[in-house]
């Protein structure tokens, strides 16, 4: 006879415990380094396939470009577009051709610069720049949903019955999105590369047919250039203004940092190593090469037939071409039906340059925050980050009502800052390297991205807002994290020397005891006179062995790192345990915990009371690693061992 179902209140617990398992389950399949192993034999992509995987997010911003582009430089589009154009070729390609040399691992400039600060100020730095990072993967995902939605609601096919719901379309997208990833995101290059080329197919086609247009009606050209004469008079004049309106267009420089993260996916030579894969590094600056001329081309062609063939009424807010500019001249000149094969095709790019976006964060976000121990455990784990990004999303969404001109400047803004750091860290590098000629180059661009970035935020400063938005919440829930997690063992692995080990081997005969010892002239008078306040405050017999432990702290931002111990013997007769760490009273616990587990014996840890106020305590520790050790001491070891009968005894006098 069958055994009954378990029902009532265990199936409770075991759904619970289905549910946890599923939302903890593994990492993402798109945060693998792909490279080659004799187990797995994976030996990367082409690299003009894996542009494709960053072309969704670089190629989809043409949807919606050539509007935004119309909508800050009028008649002036094609002129500021160029500028673009030349910003992009001799600024921001040679600067990110650098960082995938400098950082050929997907990291990009954040790692560069991560590497040139340290404690607390190189944590924070990151954490600004992480909050920038959001700003544009996030404002990725919910324009481009906005932008996709946009084409399908004016498609005048679904027009009447989808009116007035672009929001809901939008929020629908996103759900979609998520709903992906929840399920399992395999990278999929081989779509991404179906959807760049059908994409740009289409609009190769359109441009055609937009330019034969314009070659035919020559009253277009020559109306546009009259315009042109009487708004701003000379050539300098509209190189100036054109210049002034720039900035307004940067998200055409969209798509370099994802270019560089996507790294990892390009196949290399067989005798690449992972210390210096140079075929990578040649792969990956084939794709960014390939990839800015491509769009280039496009961005200049698209500009100049979308302000010569579509009245400007229609590309104001409301208007049939408003983030749709390309379509509304392929429903045009076209027809309906390849005007509708092109939404469609729009709408499948715009929504893979979200899921682009969605794996940069997925990537991005577990390298550095777990690592600081400013994110929860399940952080390293992808749906639960995936509904948390997809909340956020929603949230962003609803903010900007689904407009795709209201979230150009918080997008700009997170590109803009994101280049510029970039072009810092590369000027760094260069100077590091005693290239002058690349240094003087390098800081000329920056600075032109700084000015640009600078001008962004003064004339959209709706950007840095949301930009600083994200970065405060990423800060304060950082923060409060590591703050939860500060009682945590926070030790990967203990490694003892020789001579350490065999002090432990020794004591391990007789009762363990460790004296806790701040280092201080570690003169014959300081052990000595330690040792005898400690035997006489907790009646320790003459005849009992001690071993001093003392703990240097090295990097107090750290969170999570391995221990090394090494012994000494001071002045001839006490023996010393040195510890480096990033917080004492942590050291102290996984020593205890270490020695108890090799020795099968409880260790016992002599301290001093620390004189000072509790609170002021608790802040050096959570902040430089130290304060009252001997409580957190205990604490940490209560977390880590929850039988009292097996947990290291700690003493305070």
């Amino acid at each position: 006879m069958a055994a009954p179902t378990p029902t009532g209140a265990g199936s409770g617990p075991m759904a619970r415990h289905r549910l946890r398992a599923w939302m903890l389950q593994g990492v993402a399949d798109m945060g693998k380094h792909q490279r080659a192993t004799p187990e797995t034999g994976h030996h990367g992509q082409r690299w003009w396939r894996v542009m494709c995987l960053t072309g969704v997010d670089y190629f989809s911003t043409l949807g919606y470009q050539p509007g935004i582009a119309a909508l800050a430089a009028g008649l002036l589009s094609p002129v500021a577009t160029l500028v673009l154009v030349l910003v992009t070729l001799a600024g921001a390609l040679p600067v990110y051709r650098r960082v995938a040399t400098e950082s050929p691992h997907g990291q990009g400039s954040i790692a560069m610069l991560e590497r040139l600060l340290s404690f607390w100020k190189g944590k924070l730095f990151v954490l600004t720049l992480l909050g920038f990072a959001a700003t544009d993967f996030l404002i990725t995902i919910t324009l481009s949903a906005a932008d996709a939605a946009t084409h399908l609601v004016e498609n005048p096919h679904v027009h009447s019955a989808l009116q007035g719901r672009q929001m809901v379309v939008t929020l629908i997208l996103v759900a979609l999105l998520g709903a992906v990833f929840l399920k399992g995101f395999l990278e999929a290059i081989g779509v991404a590369f179906v959807l760049v080329g059908v994409y740009l197919a289409l609009n190769a086609v359109v441009a055609a047919v937009a330019i034969w247009h314009v070659v035919t009606t020559g009253h277009v050209v020559t109306d546009w250039t009259r315009a042109l004469t009487v708004q701003h008079g000379s050539i300098p004049a509209m190189i100036a203004v054109a210049l002034i309106v720039f900035p307004k267009l940067a998200l055409g420089l969209s798509g370099f940092e994802t270019g560089v993260a996507v790294m990892p996916h390009i196949e290399g030579d067989p005798d690449d190593t992972e210390e210096r894969p140079t075929g990578r590094i040649r792969g990956a600056k084939k794709l960014l090469t390939t990839a800015a001329v491509i769009m280039s081309v496009f961005l200049i062609i698209t500009s100049f037939v979308t302000t010569l063939l579509i009245p400007a009424a229609a590309f104001q807010p409301g208007g049939p071409a408003n983030g749709r500019a390309l379509a509304y001249l392929a429903h045009e000149y076209l027809g309906s039906a390849f005007g509708t094969v092109y939404d469609v095709s729009t709408i499948a790019i715009l929504w893979f340059a979200g899921a682009s976006a969605m794996a940069g964060l997925l990537n991005l976000m577990p390298q550095y925050l777990p690592r600081y121990g400013m994110a929860p455990h399940w952080a390293r784990a992808v749906r639960p980050m995936v509904l948390v990004f997809t909340a956020v999303a929603f949230l962003v969404t609803w903010i900007f009502d689904a407009n795709v001109d209201a979230q150009g400047s918080a997008y700009a803004t997170g590109v803009l800052v994101l280049i510029s750091s970039a072009a810092i860290a590369v000027t760094i590098a260069a100077r590091r390297a005693e290239q002058h000629g690349w240094t003087i180059g390098f800081a000329v661009i920056a600075v032109v991205f700084l000015y640009t970035t600078v001008t962004n935020v003064i004339e959209r400063p709706d950007g840095v807002k949301i930009g600083a938005c994200f970065i405060a919440g990423i800060i304060l829930l950082s923060f409060g994290s590591r703050l939860a997690r500060a009682f945590e063992l926070r030790v990967s692995e203990v490694i003892l020397d020789d001579t350490a080990a065999r002090f432990v081997r020794d004591i391990a005969q007789r009762r363990i005891r460790f004296i806790a010892n701040e280092p201080d002239r570690r003169d014959y008078a300081e052990y000595r006179d330690k040792a005898q306040q400690i035997r006489a405050d907790n009646d320790i017999p003459p005849e009992d062995d001690l071993v001093f432990v003392e703990v240097t702290i090295k990097d107090p931002s750290e969170f999570e790192s391995k221990l090394h111990v090494r012994g000494y013997v001071m002045h001839d007769r006490y023996r010393v345990l040195c510890l480096e760490s990033a917080a004492v009273s942590n050291a102290l616990a996984a020593l205890l915990l270490h020695v108890r587990d090799t020795t099968k014996q409880r260790p016992h840890i002599y301290f001093e009371w620390t004189e000072g106020n509790p609170f002021a305590q608790f802040l050096r520790f959570f902040l430089f690693g130290q304060g009252e050790v001997a409580p957190v001491t205990r604490e940490v070891l209560r977390e880590a061992e929850p039988d009292r009968s097996r947990r290291p005894r700690v003493h305070v006098g």
